[in-house]
């Protein structure tokens, strides 16, 4: 047995006794190491950085994880036990300041670390002043009161050592918290990490790494904890009385979003208001809007946001760096990975794998599915201002055009399976549900794309995928996302004179103007596509838009005008041989007859017309006109067939996933079912179509159907869920400043409440109705409602006060 005493920082002695070992020079091999510590050393183990309470915010969940896995035994919880813990995370975004946060809470519990806590920064990203392993041993060893002497000069030795000594002070009862900092790699910081599973250790990178510890991903703050940052940072600079936060909420609001909720900016941002107190915070909320200076912006002395990324980028390989500079090219929120292959021209095995390095450097994060991914808002910009200055800037406009080709292709793959003919579908996708799939993951892209093209010189997108979207924006319902991008498209023809473009862009406009009920703007647009189409000579243009203008005279209650419309849109077509074309405006025609009282002759129009559907594949076409027969044999009290037609075409929309059409058909099921005095089963029909339009979002019908349900409810004598159905219609209608919806619900709502004898609530209702009336100008209606509620208060007002006074005749 060896024995090797080493004098300690007080004249204490240590003890190091090695068995079956050598020695040579300082350094001690050995099997078996036993370091046997005097009574008293004074290691110095206080170096924490200061712990900056004022400004951290937002992170207590982070904390209260964090310091219950150091806890000293957490034997009966081992889910939470976690003795070392990996912070992980964007530049910037609070890792350093979290642990330290973490260190100074756990270090004040009591009998946890009485041996103190050790602190290194490595320095992993900058070049100048990177800690390899060896130097961070010899601080460590030093720290804890290793003599330089003694210190072996070999990474290997100087790591057993030091975690020989980290066990000793555990055995004794000291045990440490080491806190290591601003980790590159797995290699840096592996030597490091304590062994012996008592010592407790936190590590951060801008890496995610490969070592044995639980790993925690650091998170931006959110909008509330961001302004909550501005706030404590200025109030703590210039005193409680800068109160620009609290006097300038959406400006304050505008910072944090700008600033992407990334600390490290928003603290910048906030020195540069406490430089200049008078500084409203919509000045710099306004200077920061610019996208090209935001970066530039974001800098304070030798704080900056680009000089913290400047350093993560610095690490990339020259195939990580080049998809780096190339993803701000998207101009969607994220994007996928066959995507991101489009950009560099690449396999995506090898495109995964690359992306999947930019997300263990943070540079990158996982988008709202796994397959995505997404580049914080600054982080965006960065990469952005790289890809310019790069001596291969030139090839972005080549992948640029690669990536929007690649979205109008598949975009028009995919609406092949929305289409009717089975035979034009395209092989890119397995069926319908994943071109759909598709369809709305890739959604925000598609818009942004279209948008933006043109002024990238790439006006062909824009009116390629307005064609190919239409169908697809009006089955999910996105009339905004419609309008917007054919707009876009329309513009594009009208500068450039096709008239044939601009004629399908205004029957598409007009279509999706009267979805959001804008039926004037809708009417004119169909009719100009209509004297479009007839001045170039396109009769089937011409048949589709007068089909779509006879939609939208119905509508606006011109059913004479409407069956015109639809009759020469079903001669053209019958003249063209367009059958299908000719389906789809007979199939419209059969609605209008039935509505002007033809009803015998519309059943018959949609029975033939379903059949052609049927025929030749199209199912969602099919689902409409069985739908339409049905609503057409009601009108015929055939209840029994209109059940049956109801039902299939529910059943139909239901394996579309057409929500819409779904909860159509179920309302109108209701109906029948009702009529035919089934009411459990309208009450279930009505229930599931309401739901349906609320997840589509269809607020209008959804108030007309929770009516139906509330009357659904009365004929059953449900009173107290009739009301509740007839209230929330009455709520939504006015939410969305539906007032003939909203009067129609609070008159059915008056009328339950009468029957129960709340003749208080029923005047209330019928007196909200007299004051729609008024705000809409219709004075006789008005007064009928008023004179309604007068002589309801005064029933109300005799039985409060004569109960025994006989029921007025109302």
């Amino acid at each position: 047995m060896a024995k090797v005493n080493i004098e300690g920082d007080e004249g204490g002695r240590v003890l190091n006794e090695i068995s079956d070992g050598i020695f040579f020079h300082s350094v001690i091999q050995g099997r078996d190491i036993t370091i046997l510590l005097p009574p008293q050393v004074a290691p110095a183990l206080s170096g924490l950085p200061n712990a900056v309470r004022t400004t951290f915010i937002g992170r207590d969940m982070y904390v209260n994880e964090l310091i219950q896995g150091l806890a000293p035994d957490n034997s009966e919880r081992p889910e939470l036990a976690a003795s070392v813990a990996a912070v992980s995370g964007l530049a910037g975004v609070g890792k350093t300041e979290l642990i330290v946060q973490a260190a100074f809470r756990a270090l004040k519990q009591p009998g946890w670390f009485p041996g103190g806590v050790l602190f290194v920064d490595l320095f992993g990203y900058d070049p100048d002043r990177r800690l390899s392993p060896e130097r961070a041993l010899e601080s460590l060893l030093n720290a804890l009161g290793v003599p330089g002497e003694h210190i072996p000069a070999d990474l290997q030795d100087r790591t057993r050592l030091y975690r020989s000594v980290l066990a000793a002070f555990a055995e004794k009862g000291r045990r440490i918290l080491v806190v290591i900092d601003n980790a590159s790699n797995t290699e840096q910081v592996r030597s490091l990490l304590p062994t012996d599973g008592v010592t407790a250790a936190l590590l951060t990178s801008r890496h995610s790494l490969d070592v044995e510890a639980r790993r925690y991903e650091l998170a931006v703050l959110d909008e509330q904890a961001s302004t909550g940052l501005l706030r404590r940072a200025l109030q703590q600079a210039c005193g409680v009385c800068d109160t620009r936060v609290i006097d300038e909420p959406e400006a304050a609001a505008a910072i944090a979003r700008l600033c992407g909720g990334l600390p490290l900016a928003l603290c910048i941002a906030a020195a540069l208001l406490a430089d200049t107190p008078a500084r409203p915070l919509s000045s710099l909320a306004q200077d920061l809007e610019a996208e090209h200076f935001r970066l530039d912006e974001l800098c304070r002395e030798d704080r900056a946001v680009r000089a913290a990324f400047d350093l993560s980028y610095r690490h990339l390989g020259q195939e990580q760096a080049s998809l780096f500079r190339l993803l701000p090219l998207n101009p969607g929120l994220d994007l996928s990975t066959e995507s991101a292959a489009y950009l560099i021209d690449a396999d995506q095995r090898q495109v995964r794998r690359i992306l999947q390095d930019l997300k263990r450097a943070h540079l990158v994060e996982i988008g709202h599915t796994w397959g995505r991914w997404r580049l914080h808002d600054l982080v965006r910009l960065y990469a952005d201002e790289q890809g310019r200055l790069h001596p291969d800037a030139h090839q972005r406009e080549t992948a640029r055009a690669r990536l929007f080709g690649y979205y109008q292709e598949t975009a028009a793959a995919a609406n092949s399976y929305l289409k009717a003919l089975p035979d034009t579908r395209s092989s890119r996708f397995p069926d319908r549900n994943g071109a759909l799939a598709w369809l709305d993951a890739e959604r925000h892209n598609l818009v942004e794309v279209a948008t933006a093209a043109p002024r990238l010189g790439l006006p062909e997108t824009t009116t390629a995928l307005a064609g190919v979207l239409a169908e697809y924006f009006d089955h999910r319902r996105y009339f905004d996302d419609w309008i917007v991008v054919t707009n876009a498209a329309l513009k594009i023809f009208r500068e450039s004179g096709d008239r044939k473009g601009e004629a399908a862009a205004s029957h598409d406009l007009g279509s999706a103007l009267e979805k959001v009920h804008k039926l004037e703007e809708s009417v004119n647009f169909n009719r100009r596509a209509v004297t479009l189409y007839r001045q170039i000579n396109d009769r089937r243009g011409e048949s589709m838009a007068l089909n779509n203008l006879g939609l939208i005279l119905e509508v606006v209650g011109k059913l004479k005008e409407a069956i015109d419309s639809y009759s020469r849109a079903a001669t053209i077509a019958h003249e063209i041989g367009d059958r299908y074309l000719q389906a789809a405006a007979q199939g419209n025609l059969g609605v209008g007859l039935r509505q002007v009282g033809q009803v015998e002759k519309a059943v018959d129009i949609h029975t033939q017309v379903a059949a052609l559907y049927r025929m030749i594949g199209d199912q969602k076409n099919e689902a409409t006109a069985v739908h339409n027969l049905g609503t057409a044999l009601q009108a015929m009290d055939r209840l029994s067939e209109a059940i049956d037609a109801h039902t299939q075409a529910a059943a139909i929309f239901h394996d579309l996933d057409d929500r819409h059409g779904e909860a159509m058909a179920q309302n109108n099921l209701g109906i029948a079912l009702g009529r035919d005095r089934q009411l459990q089963g309208a009450v279930d029909a009505h229930t599931q179509a309401a739901a349906l339009y609320h997840e589509a979002n269809d607020l209008h019908s959804e108030a007309m159907v929770l009516v139906n349900l509330g009357l659904a409810f009365e004929a059953m004598s449900r009173l107290q869920d009739a009301i509740d159905a007839h209230a929330r219609a009455a709520v939504i209608a006015h939410k969305i400043d539906a007032a003939g919806s909203e009067a129609r619900a609070l008159g059915c709502l008056g009328a339950t409440l009468q029957k129960m004898g709340r003749i208080k609530e029923a005047v209330d209702a019928y007196t909200r109705i007299s004051a729609l009336h008024r705000e809409s100008a219709n004075s006789e209606e008005e007064g009928r409602m008023l004179k309604f509620a007068v002589i309801l208060h005064n029933e109300w007002w005799l039985r409060a006060h004569f109960p025994n006074s006989a029921k007025s005749d109302t």
